[in-house]
């Protein structure tokens, strides 16, 4: 019987390097993929993909699988890059794993992966899919502090019926562990950060690159000028570092946090202390909703949310729809709600889908 057929995402990293090795002993015809999605200033001096394709070819000989290359930089300038840059000239904080999973590793990678006769694609997400009555659901990795499925709330069914996370019932520590007992030459390397598929770069250097900035004021609530910021676009709700201002004239050492930007009079705010009652919000709004079974969750139901990565699970309830807009109530409240970002609603383990923070 002919064996199916399954496209690994590699990036040089060892979760999608073991994940390509589970799916070799399973049993499966499996073809490395190494997606270059970034061209710009891509040099030594950062995460360059060159190395990341060197330590994925590496692999790749091991395991004994072929490794194919495409480039996709066109694709995650017009759809991700795009966005990212439009989002933060309007003040907003965009989560560019988001859009970057939706529409080139589950979405441009997909379709390539089919044209090359794929049954379906692997990624080393810590994630997992189940099947219920005709159904796929996104579930959380099993690993806890990896679950990645907050970035995965925009797939819909095709894409999740396609899709296998050879590694999404490991935990990290068995997946660094598989990598070493196989010899896989990147057992050691550091989990990626930064932008997706662009890296870790000195943030306002790079933003300054595509996007004008106009210095101004740092206000407190009630008018007091307090500093000078560079630019809004590189602020965003909650940040404490590099705001470059100090105590106030009453003698309060506590530190200062972003609670908000007025754009029209480019004007940053700023309160002190982390516990300020500005920095907390009993409800959300949020906007270009995506549920991944496609109907919508029970208003007033208890759920769950995240609204930033790796943030213990919100209690919360789905308070009214209207069209493509939701308000999320939480029973508790909520630190540092940052426009841009995503809320993700949960029901237990299965991931329901989510949003865009509005306010």
């Amino acid at each position: 019987m002919k064996k199916k057929r399954v496209i690994v995402g590699m990036s040089g990293g060892v979760d999608s390097s073991v994940a390509a090795f589970l799916l070799k002993q399973q049993g499966y015809d499996v073809i490395g993929l190494f997606m270059k999605n970034w061209e710009d200033d891509d040099t030594d001096a950062y995460c360059s993909s060159r190395q990341d394709f060197l330590d994925a070819a590496s692999v790749a000989d091991v395991i004994d699988i072929p490794l194919e290359v495409v480039n996709f930089s066109k694709e995650y300038k017009e759809r991700v890059f795009s966005h990212f840059l439009a989002e933060y000239q309007a003040g907003r904080t965009p989560n560019p794993d988001v859009l970057c999973n939706a529409e080139i590793k589950f979405k441009a990678f997909l379709d390539h992966a089919e044209n090359l006769g794929a049954d379906c694609i692997a990624t080393g997400h810590y994630a997992q899919v189940r099947k219920v009555n005709g159904t796929c659901q996104l579930l959380k990795g099993e690993d806890g502090n990896k679950d990645q499925s907050y970035f995965l709330y925009r797939l819909n069914q095709k894409q999740l019926a396609s899709t296998l996370f050879p590694v999404g019932h490991l935990y990290k520590r068995e997946v660094r562990e598989i990598a070493k007992a196989q010899k896989l030459p990147n057992f050691t390397k550091k989990d990626s950060t930064g932008i997706c598929f662009i890296g870790e770069r000195p943030f306002r250097e790079f933003l300054n690159r595509y996007l004008p900035h106009e210095p101004g004021e740092i206000q407190t609530l009630t008018g007091n000028v307090v500093g000078r910021h560079i630019g809004l676009m590189y602020y965003t709700i909650g940040q404490r570092q590099g705001l470059g201002i100090g105590g106030t004239r009453q003698g309060s050492d506590a530190p200062w946090f972003v609670v908000g930007k007025r754009m029209a009079e480019n004007v940053l705010v700023v309160v002190q202390g982390h516990d300020h009652p500005d920095l907390f919000r009993p409800t959300l709004t949020a906007t270009d909703l995506t549920w991944i079974s496609g109907k919508k969750p029970h208003c007033n139901w208890v759920y769950a949310a995240k609204i930033r990565y790796r943030q213990a699970d919100a209690p919360c309830a789905i308070a009214r729809f209207n069209h493509d807009f939701c308000e999320v109530d939480f029973a508790q409240l909520q630190w540092a709600v940052t426009p841009g970002q995503s809320v993700v609603i949960y029901e237990s383990k299965v991931c329901l889908g989510g949003g865009v923070i509005t306010g």
